[in-house]
């Protein structure tokens, strides 16, 4: 039997939980969080005022639900590039792919990106919850199995490795506007962003590559 065949619909329930963040997350990505209003978002969700308290609380649990139901616990995003006996080449693959699978889901990808930039500038506490909660805990992952790669300790110069390993996919992820308009073709089509994974891979093993180069030197 096919999964279209099995899969259970959506209770009421959940249908109506699900409008209210579609909604919301369409005002808060054009509006940001202090201009928008509960009832303009449960008039875009056709819903009532009282939904949202029911299924959110308020402004804020529903604001921090459009922001972060989508994404998986950092536990989960790390197991999938420090596993043991992967390759550097694996390590890389699963941190791309965790990094820009939040993209890969068309227009709500979107709307979640520009959320989260409107986040950035004008902070509520979220976005601080999410570098001590999830960025942080990565970052640190990553550079361990950067280290245990190159055989060294993490000191200040792997650190600094990590950041240059992240901010090739952190571009992407930012910056996805300009690369659409300069190069339109890097980014067109279903795979696109799936295509660019093994070349982020193989920039990144460069630089690591080039840091044990650098330490090798230096020990000599």
């Amino acid at each position: 039997m096919s999964e279209k065949q099995t899969r259970k619909p959506r209770s009421d329930g959940e249908q109506s939980r699900e409008r209210l963040k579609q909604a919301a997350m369409r005002l808060f990505a054009a509006q940001g969080f202090n201009a928008t209003s509960t009832r303009e978002i449960a008039l875009a969700a056709g819903a009532n005022v009282a939904a949202i308290a029911y299924y959110f609380g308020d402004k804020a649990g529903l604001y921090r639900a459009a922001l972060t139901d989508f994404m998986p616990p950092p536990e989960k995003n790390i197991a999938q590039f420090d596993q043991p006996g992967f390759t550097l080449q694996q390590v890389l693959h699963g941190y791309y792919t965790q990094m820009l699978a939040p993209l890969m889901e068309d227009d709500v990808a979107q709307l979640r990106l520009r959320m989260w930039l409107r986040e950035v500038l004008e902070p509520t506490g979220i976005w601080q919850n999410e570098i001590d909660n999830g960025i942080r805990p990565e970052f640190e992952a990553l550079a361990a199995v950067l280290a245990r790669h190159l055989d060294v300790p993490v000191d200040d110069e792997v650190r600094r490795l990590v950041h240059g390993v992240a901010a090739l996919g952190a571009h992407l992820m930012i910056s996805q506007d300009i690369v659409a308009a300069v190069t339109p073709q890097l980014m067109a089509g279903p795979d696109a962003l799936h295509e660019w994974i093994p070349r982020l891979v193989d920039y990144a093993e460069a630089i690591v590559t080039a840091e044990q180069e650098k330490r090798r030197k230096g020990a000599a």
